[in-house]
């Protein structure tokens, strides 16, 4: 017997399923077409206590989202909702709100399923099954990983994006390559978790 699917996949797990940027992500939760999610320990809304899944309310923390990666990996809730409610508690304990993570967040993944479905995503071809992929971004994560391992964190978002690139280029049999802008939507939630991860 195997193992049960998916409970839920973080938002840097649904950026690269979906090959879209996290700033994408919330756009589409903020116009209900699934909620992004987190896991909290007992919480005092009014006289009320909550706990356990709780959606969140992506315009309180929009900045973390910023499509350029400058926003900030971390802020404060002080609204959250019961998963399928329809209301919003104010948070009074602790009082300046939940504080949270761009690691914290997730999407349930009956909602991340029912969006694929909704979005053909699942019609997409699959470029591992009777073809080769067009690039090698399996062999870039490792080169990324030993990079990381062995030389740290590069400078700039940039500087990464070139290196990536200059990869991709030692290795190209045709010259071609994936342009920057792809390059950098893969990069940047790894870029984030690793030059903030408070």
């Amino acid at each position: 017997m195997g193992l049960p699917p998916r409970a839920y996949y973080s938002l840097f797990e649904a950026a690269v399923r979906w090959d879209c940027s996290l700033s994408d992500i919330a756009g589409w939760a903020s116009v209900d077409r699934f909620e992004i999610v987190m896991g909290i320990g007992p919480t005092k809304c009014g006289e009320a206590v909550m706990a356990g899944f709780v959606a969140v309310s992506v315009s309180e923390i929009l900045p973390m989202f910023r499509r350029n990666g400058t926003g900030p990996s971390h802020g404060h809730l002080r609204r959250i909702q019961a998963v399928g409610a329809e209301d919003w508690s104010v948070v009074t304990e602790p009082a300046g709100g939940l504080a949270i993570t761009l690691e914290d967040l997730v999407i349930m993944a009956d909602q991340v399923r029912r969006f694929e479905e909704e979005c053909d995503l699942l019609r997409r071809p699959a470029i591992h099954i009777g073809s080769t992929a067009k690039y090698d971004w399996d062999g870039m994560y490792l080169a990324l990983i030993r990079r990381v391992h062995e030389q740290g964190v590069p400078p700039t978002q940039a500087a990464w994006v070139g290196e990536v690139q200059e990869w991709f280029v030692a290795r190209s049999k045709t010259g071609e390559v994936p342009d920057e802008r792809t390059i950098r939507r893969r990069l940047n939630p790894i870029w984030k978790a690793l030059r903030d991860p408070c």
